[in-house]
């Protein structure tokens, strides 16, 4: 008897992404006629079988929905799930969480898996790797076999979904804005590569602000910082890079960080070099988590609202699977907007 592959499987004895192999057997023109064979060929041989998305949805349903989150440890996707459970809870829906750990392939899989009857719709944040990639080719296959999405925090703006987002950009405004208010005049920036896309907005957002008041930004206070660098095993690559930011640059009196963590390892750094905060130099970060209220000094935040996110995508989710089929409303989507508001704490003046 033959054994059973996954997807996952098909793409390793074969050497080839796992997109390929989903796309290959949906005879996507994206793949070299070869390739298809190829695959094709290998999953009759051992009766593979792609998850029927459309059976579970027209069929039956499972009152139950599916979360995909980047990370579970983070603070925001914590209060985001919390969120989400809130309202599902009380209109009748479980839900089940799936993580991707910012893997494109990870991604993939959850969804093939829990799309396969055991969910009614999806409500998820991007991997990083998948913006990377930009290959959003499940998320199209999933609403298009019927299968309702509704991403936060991180979307892709061409995906026909409902979406639930905070003004990155006016966000980090404010944050900028209260650094220039308490007197800074060389503010540097910690934030992510460009593909990640809140991470663009709010450098965004940093450049505006500077704009707004007259200051030229300049390219040696702009740290842009590798993914790798954010995983447990790299935080000394991570403080050494943000040393090298103040010691290449010593005028350096406000920082604005895209994430808590990189805020707090500012603080940490600068410490050590000798500087005072707030009195030498200022901090302010986004995401009002557990590290910016226990840090020494407890650091000035741009709150996103996670739960309250969390319950606007559960909400969407929910109207939209117990939406009437001939609702003539069906298939336009809404993206939400939550509204940000600075918290102040002691790394500001």
């Amino acid at each position: 008897m033959k054994r059973k592959v996954t997807l996952k499987q098909i793409a390793k004895e074969l050497d080839v992404s796992i997109s390929t192999v989903s796309k290959a057997l949906r005879n996507s023109i994206e793949i070299s006629e070869d390739t298809r064979q190829k695959v094709q060929a290998f999953a009759k041989l051992y009766n593979y079988r792609p998850n029927n998305i459309a059976l579970s949805l027209k069929n039956r349903k499972t009152k139950t929905i599916g979360i995909i989150i980047p990370e579970i440890v983070h603070y925001f996707f914590s209060k985001v799930i919390t969120g989400i459970e809130l309202v599902a809870n009380k209109r009748g829906y479980n839900v089940i969480v799936g993580l991707s750990n910012e893997s494109f392939d990870k991604e993939v899989i959850n969804m093939q898996m829990l799309a396969n009857g055991s969910i009614d719709g999806f409500i998820l944040s991007i991997a990083k790797e998948t913006l990377q990639q930009q290959d959003y080719h499940h998320f199209i296959e999933t609403i298009n076999q019927g299968m309702p999405i509704v991403m936060f925090d991180r979307v892709v703006n061409e995906i026909p979904c409902d979406k639930v987002i905070v003004d990155d950009v006016k966000g980090a405004k404010k944050a900028v804005g209260k650094l220039i208010s308490g007197g800074c005049k060389h503010i540097a920036i910690i934030t992510t590569k460009d593909y990640v896309s809140v991470g663009k907005l709010r450098t965004q957002g940093y450049l505006e602000a500077l704009e707004d008041h007259k200051i030229n930004p300049k390219a040696s206070l702009i740290l842009k910082i590798e993914d790798k660098l954010l995983s447990d095993d790299h935080l000394d690559k991570l403080e050494n890079e943000i040393e090298q930011l103040f010691k290449s640059n010593t005028a350096i009196d406000g920082v604005f960080a895209v994430n808590e963590l990189y805020a707090v390892t500012a603080i940490k750094v600068a410490r050590k070099l000798g500087l005072e905060i707030p009195k030498s130099l200022q901090v302010v970060s986004f995401t009002d988590g557990v590290l910016s209220k226990h840090s020494t000094p407890s650091l000035t935040t741009v709150s996103q609202h996670g739960q309250e996110i969390g319950e606007k995508s559960a909400n969407l989710l929910i109207n939209r699977l117990e939406l009437d089929e001939n609702d003539e409303d069906e298939e336009i989507f809404e993206t939400v907007v939550i509204e940000t508001n600075l918290i102040e704490r002691e790394s500001t003046k």
